[in-house]
């Protein structure tokens, strides 16, 4: 049995984080990335323990873990590709002008990231390797130069202690500072972290409820922190008549695959699906084979689903479309509803709620404008989709969507987030907490690092990516104009 982290832990664990952050942040890119490569390995070396452990507390299957650990063991070796490019610093070079043409003389300007101190990650539930212990906030935080406190998820307490044990023999067997990384236990410990002064950021993947409170204490402090909070998503999907009318059948079956997708509890999970009204769509979804009910990732899912979709099933707007035998038992099978675009206009809030788990809501629609105006009322999202032909004008529909979701998909579908260079995976609030940025891909590492700039240095005093001499041969922009 995993306890709690006590309060002197804590207290051990900050310091440690605070004094192993001093080397590691001046430790050069190309060494820390060494180091993000020999703990992928440990990694995966180690999956024969993990994946059992993971299969046990969350009830996913092994292939989707086996797949998602190769996932997670990717991107911590991908941010050390970055590190080793040196994309990452965006340096910026400017040169002392006496001629600058502003009217007075332009100093010698030198712009670079540095890391911004120990960070505190929040695991999440349903992504027990990718979005926990060493998931995406861990690697782009540990790659930018800082060190980790991981608060474990109540979810899959054994395996993230197991996980923590892996990551710390393989820092040790690298050379990292003694008291990088440490994994801590229980709410309270995940609060006293937060509030501590010597933490510096913050990344959190989970619900409404629990990021937003968590964000409120990360801003209440005398020193307010970055909070880069992932928390929730309806995911809507606009289908145009023509898609419908030359697609239809094809585009129902894909939709209910990827709202079903790992039991409907992906963060991507396409919530509501706009169709036009008489277009065979409805018909060919009432009909459709839902797939066999599927354990929810534990007990306070699996009550936390019963209740929003007893919310929604009971709203006087909303009858059921298609549904399993036992849709509120756990497992619970698949459930469609289906509401009209006047009704949803009228009270969106109700029903535009996110459910997470086998549940989507089916929209009729009459003229394609009703689309715009639907899409204005939703808040932010991670993901909006369109199915929609390239003869359709949808390109006011587009800029709306575009102004709500952090992702907008043409023809394929939100469920399944590659980690990429060019990935958003944020949103404006509610979606997350900091729409500027993002929690999966490359661009991730910029969340826990901060701009610098050094006015008029001598070289020798200079970060290696801003002397002339560029030791690092990285990009840099020198004078307004790109270098390699």
């Amino acid at each position: 049995m995993v306890e709690d982290t006590t309060a002197p832990q804590i207290e051990e664990y900050l310091r440690a984080s605070d004094q192993a952050f001093a080397t590691w942040s001046q430790t050069p890119a190309a060494e820390r990335a060494d180091v993000l490569d020999v703990v992928a390995d440990a990694l995966d070396a180690a999956g024969e323990t993990l994946i059992p452990v993971a299969m046990r507390e969350t009830n996913l299957p092994e292939a989707r873990l086996t797949g998602e650990l190769k996932r997670t063991t990717f991107q911590l070796r991908l941010f050390g590709q970055v590190l080793r490019e040196g994309t990452w610093y965006d340096a910026r070079i400017d040169h002392a002008d006496a001629d600058w043409p502003m009217g007075a003389p332009r100093p010698d300007l030198r712009r670079t990231h540095i890391p911004l101190g120990p960070i505190l990650v929040f695991s999440a539930s349903n992504f027990p390797f990718a979005f926990s212990v060493a998931g995406g906030d861990t690697a782009s935080a540990l790659a930018g130069g800082n060190s980790v406190i991981v608060k474990a998820h109540s979810g899959h307490l054994e395996l993230s202690a197991l996980t923590g044990e892996v990551i710390n023999k393989a820092l040790a067997e690298a050379g990292a500072p003694e008291g990088l990384f440490h994994v801590v236990f229980g709410t309270e410990a995940g609060k006293s972290a937060l509030l501590d002064s010597r933490v510096k950021g913050s990344g959190f993947t989970g619900s409404i409820p629990g990021g937003r409170a968590l964000f409120d204490l990360a801003n209440s402090r005398p020193e307010p922190i970055p909070f880069y909070g992932e928390l929730g998503s309806n995911n809507p999907v606009f289908v145009t008549q023509q898609a419908a009318k030359l697609r239809g059948e094809s585009i129902a079956s894909e939709f209910i695959g990827s709202f079903t997708m790992g039991a409907g509890q992906f963060c991507t999970k396409p919530g509501t699906l706009f169709i036009p009204r008489n277009s065979g769509m409805r018909e060919a979804l009432a009909t459709a084979a839902l797939p066999q009910g599927a354990k929810l990732l534990n007990s306070r899912i699996q009550s936390g689903y019963v209740e929003v979709l007893e919310a929604l099933s009971g709203h006087a707007a909303t009858e059921v479309l298609v549904q399993g035998s036992d849709p509120l038992a756990d497992p619970p099978s698949p459930t469609l509803l289906v509401t009209s675009i006047e009704d949803l206009l009228a009270d969106p809030n109700a029903l535009q709620a996110e459910c997470f788990g086998p549940t989507a809501m089916v929209v009729e629609y009459d003229d394609e404008a009703q689309l715009v105006a639907a899409a204005s009322t939703f808040e932010g999202q991670l993901t909006a989709t369109l199915q929609a032909e390239e003869s359709d004008d949808v390109a006011q529909l587009v800029r709306v969507v575009a102004s709500k979701a952090g992702r907008v998909l043409w023809n394929q579908w939100p469920t399944g987030v590659s980690v990429t260079y060019a990935q958003q995976h944020g949103g404006p609030y509610p979606a997350t907490t900091a729409a500027g940025s993002t929690s999966v891909g490359t661009a991730a590492i910029a969340r826990f690092v901060r701009p610098v700039a050094f006015q008029n240095f001598p070289q020798h005093l200079l970060p290696a990516e801003l002397q002339d001499a560029n030791p690092l041969s990285n990009p840099r922009l020198v004078d307004g104009r790109p270098v390699s």
